[in-house]
C-alpha cells in the first residue's frame, strides 16, 4: 500500500519523476565490470572481444613429483587457475578401502587356486591400499576430492587452441591428463574467477601427500638488498643478488664437471666482489686466473722449483691482542708437523714425537720461544728447512727423518721450501700459481700457501675471500684435508670466506673431511654434473630427482645455487667486458692475446 502510494507520488511530482529517470541512467559497479556481450559456444566462450576456454585435469599418475605444477603456473600466457579441495570423511574412505582390499585379496586367492602365476599388478594394488588404510587410520594422511581448472584467454579461437594444446602437452609429459569442459564453458569460467564456487565439480580423489605437490610454493626467490649479482633465477627470470658475508659464514663450495663453467662463475664473483672492496687470494693449479690478475692490477705469484718467489713454512703470524704468543707458537708447530707428515710420507708415532721436539729446538736456535713477540721479527729471523735438517741430524733416532728431508734441503726440491719468505700481499687480488710444480709437490704447495694465507688472516683482519681451486688435490692426503677443514671452520672469525672448488666430487667426498667442509659452507653452487658423480651429489645435498636431472641436463654456466635453506636454479651471465676478462676458452684467450699484440705494434 505504501509503495503504491510512493509510486503515485513519483508520477505526480515532476521532480521525483526526473530523479528516478536519472537513477536508471547511472552506471553501477556491476555495469562497469560486465562485458559488452557474452557468447557461449560448446568449446569456448566469447567475452566481449576476448575468447576463453576452460580445461580440467581428469587423471593423475601413480606418483607426483614436487612442484610439478610450476611449469603451468609460470607459463607465459594469460590464464586463470582454480584449485578446489573438498575434504572427505576418513571413516567413509576407510570403509571403501576395506571393501576394495577384500575384493583384491579375493581375486588374488581365486587366481592362486586356479594355478595362475602371481599378478604383480594386483599385489601392488593390495600393498598400496593397505598402506593408505594404515596412514588414514593413524591420522598421518587425509583424503580429499580435488578439482583443478584452467581457463585460457586469447584473441581468437586459433590462439586458444594453440595454448590449450601446449598446456595439455606439458601435463601429458608428466602423465597428467586434461580435457576441455565441453558444453560447460560458462560453468568453467565461473569456477576460475574469484567467486569461490566450484560449478564444474569435476574432481579426483587424492590423499595428503600427492595433494601437497600441487601447491606452487617451491618457486624460490633468492635476492637481497646487498651483495653481488650471481646470475639469473631460471624459475622466474629474476636476479640472484646475494651477500655471502651476511650468512652464518661466508664459505662456499662449488661442484661441477670439467668445462661446466665453475672457474668462470667464481672469476665473475671475484671481479664483482672486488668492486665492493673485498680482497681476494687464490690458489690456482691450472693458470686460469693469470689474465684476471693482470687485468685488475693484482699480483700473480708463480710457485715452482726455480721460482723467484718463496714461502717459508716456519713463518709465524703476529699475535692478535686477545691471543697468547705461546698458543700461536703451539698452533704453528702443530701445522708444521702436519706439513712434514705430508712431505716425509708415513711416519711412526715415535717419529711424530721426534718431529715435534725437533721443530721446537729449531725455533729455539733462532731465539724464538713462547715468550717472544713475533710482531717484531723480520722474515729472515725465522728458521728454514735447513735448520730443521741440522737439528734432526744431531738427534738420536732421527736419522731416517733427516735422510727423507734431505732432498728438500740439498736435493732437487731444495729451492721450494728452503728459503725465507719474500712475498708481499699489498694488492687487492693475489694469485698463487702452482701449475709448473710436480704432481707430488702440488698438495705440499697448496698446504704451504694456505698456511701463509692463514697467517695473513690472523695478522690483519679485513673482508677477504680465499679461493682454493681443484681442492680435491688436498683431499687426497688426510693432513692436508684436515688443515683445509680447519681453515673452513675458523675463517669466519677473521672476516674471511673460503671458496672450495672441485671437479672430482668422488675424491673430495671420499675424504672424511669432505662432507664437513660442505656442511660448513652456507653457500653452495652446483653446476652441470657427470653421471658418475650425480648420485653422490644427490645424496650429499638431498636433491630431488627433478633437481638431479636438471644438473645432468644443464648447459655451461647453469645449475643450482644454494644459500642457507633456500636454493634456486641459476644461469650465470656476464657482460661483454667481464667475459673478456674472465674467459677460460683457449680460443677466445688467443684472440685477446692477438689483439693485444696488434695494439702494441
Amino acid at each position: 500500500m505504501f509503495l503504491n502510494k510512493r509510486n503515485q507520488q513519483n508520477q505526480e511530482d515532476p521532480i521525483l519523476k526526473k530523479e528516478d529517470e536519472y537513477r536508471k541512467g547511472v552506471a553501477v559497479v556491476k555495469d562497469l565490470i560486465s562485458p559488452s556481450a557474452l557468447r557461449v559456444s560448446p568449446n569456448y566462450i566469447e567475452i566481449g572481444e576476448t575468447f576463453a576456454k576452460t580445461i580440467f585435469i581428469m587423471a593423475f599418475p601413480r606418483f607426483l613429483s614436487v612442484n610439478w605444477f610450476s611449469s603451468i603456473i609460470n607459463i607465459d600466457h594469460p590464464i586463470n587457475i582454480s584449485i578446489f579441495v573438498h575434504p572427505i570423511d576418513s571413516n567413509k574412505v576407510l570403509k571403501g578401502l576395506l571393501k576394495t582390499t577384500t575384493q583384491i585379496q579375493s581375486r588374488i586367492n581365486i587366481e592362486s587356486q586356479d594355478g595362475k602365476v602371481r599378478n604383480p599388478m594386483l599385489e601392488s594394488a593390495l600393498e598400496n591400499t593397505e598402506e593408505l588404510r594404515t596412514r588414514l587410520q593413524e591420522g598421518t594422511e587425509r583424503f580429499f576430492r580435488v578439482g583443478i581448472y584452467i581457463t585460457i584467454f586469447g584473441e581468437n579461437t586459433k590462439d586458444l587452441n594453440r595454448v590449450s594444446s601446449s598446456i595439455e602437452a606439458i601435463l601429458e609429459a608428466q602423465m597428467v591428463y586434461a580435457k576441455p569442459a565441453s558444453f560447460r564453458m560458462e560453468d568453467g569460467l565461473a569456477s576460475t574467477v574469484p567467486l569461490g564456487e566450484d560449478r564444474l565439480d569435476v574432481a579426483n580423489n587424492l590423499n595428503t601427500s600427492p595433494l601437497s605437490t600441487i601447491f606452487p610454493f617451491a618457486s624460490a626467490e633468492l635476492s637481497s638488498n646487498s651483495g653481488v649479482l650471481y646470475g639469473i633465477n631460471r624459475h622466474n627470470n629474476s636476479l640472484i643478488l646475494f651477500d655471502r658475508f651476511e650468512m652464518e659464514n661466508a664459505n662456499m663450495v662449488v661442484f661441477a664437471k670439467s668445462g661446466a663453467g665453475k672457474s668462470y662463475s667464481i672469476k665473475l664473483e671475484i671481479i664483482r666482489s672486488m668492486m665492493l672492496g673485498i680482497s681476494v687470494i687464490i690458489i690456482d693449479p691450472e693458470n686460469e686466473y693469470k689474465h684476471l690478475a693482470e687485468t685488475v692490477g693484482g699480483s700473480f705469484i708463480k710457485i715452482s722449483l726455480n721460482s723467484k718467489y718463496h714461502l717459508n713454512p716456519f713463518d709465524l703470524p703476529k699475535a692478535m691482542e686477545d691471543e697468547d704468543s705461546a698458543d700461536v707458537l703451539r698452533n704453528s708447530i702443530a701445522n708444521l708437523v702436519g706439513l712434514l707428515r705430508l712431505v716425509l710420507g708415513n711416519i711412526t708415532p715415535e717419529e711424530n714425537s721426534i718431529l715435534d721436539n725437533a721443530i721446537r729446538e729449531t725455533y729455539a736456535i733462532r731465539d724464538i720461544t713462547e715468550e717472544t713477540n713475533f710482531s717484531l721479527l723480520e722474515p729472515d729471523s725465522f728458521p728454514t728447512m735447513s735448520d730443521l735438517y741440522e737439528v734432526l741430524r744431531n738427534m738420536d733416532g732421527a736419522r731416517s727423518l733427516a735422510l727423507k728431508l734431505e732432498r728438500y734441503t740439498e736435493g732437487i726440491f731444495s729451492g721450494f721450501l728452503n728459503q725465507h719468505t719474500n712475498i708481499k700481499v699489498d694488492k687487492q687480488l693475489i694469485v698463487f700459481n702452482i701449475r709448473d710444480l710436480e704432481e707430488e709437490l702440488r698438495p705440499i704447495a697448496m698446504y704451504v700457501v694456505l698456511q701463509f694465507i692463514w697467517n695473513e688472516m690472523r695478522s690483519q683482519m679485513k673482508k677477504r675471500m680465499v679461493v682454493v681451486d681443484e681442492a680435491w688435490i688436498m683431499m687426497q692426503n688426510e693432513d692436508a684435508a684436515s688443515f683445509l677443514f680447519g681453515i673452513a671452520k675458523r675463517c669466519r672469525k677473521y672476516y674471511t670466506g673460503l671458496t672450495t672448488i672441485t671437479q672430482d666430487v668422488n675424491d673430495f667426498m671420499m675424504s672424511r673431511y669432505g662432507k664437513p667442509i660442505v656442511t660448513n659452507a652456507s653457500s653452495q653452487l652446483l653446476l652441470k654434473q657427470s653421471t658418475a658423480a650425480i648420485d653422490i651429489v644427490q645424496e650429499t645435498f638431498f636433491l630431488t630427482d627433478q633437481e638431479k636431472f636438471l644438473l645432468l641436463e644443464s648447459n655451461v654456466g647453469e645449475g643450482i645455487f644454494f644459500a642457507g635453506n633456500k636454493h634456486a636454479a641459476i644461469r650465470v651471465v656476464a657482460s661483454y667486458s667481464e667475459d673478456q676478462i674472465i674467459t677460460s676458452d683457449p680460443r677466445q684467450i688467443l684472440e685477446i692475446e692477438e689483439a693485444k699484440r696488434e695494439l702494441e705494434e
